[in-house]
C-alpha cells in the first residue's frame, strides 16, 4: 500500500458519512485493519480523538444506518 492510498484511508475514515463497509469495498481493509492503520500512522492523539468520534457512530456501519427513504 503506497502513501497516496494511506493518506486517501485516513481521509476517508474521518469523514463522518463514509462507512468501514465502504473502505473495506474499496481497499479491501476491514475495520479493524483500518483502526491499526490510523493508530500506526496519526499522533497518539488524534488518533485517541477519532476513536472517540466513531466509536458508536451508526453513520461507520452501513447496517447500522436507517434506510433513506
Amino acid at each position: 500500500m503506497n502513501e497516496a492510498q494511506i493518506s486517501e484511508i485516513i481521509a476517508l475514515a474521518w469523514d463522518d458519512e463514509t462507512a468501514f463497509d465502504a473502505i473495506e469495498r474499496q481497499f479491501g481493509l476491514p475495520e479493524g485493519e483500518v483502526i491499526k492503520l490510523m493508530r500506526r500512522h496519526m499522533k497518539p492523539s488524534s488518533f485517541r480523538m477519532w476513536r472517540k468520534r466513531v466509536s458508536g457512530r451508526k453513520t461507520k456501519h452501513e447496517t447500522r444506518r436507517k434506510p433513506s427513504d
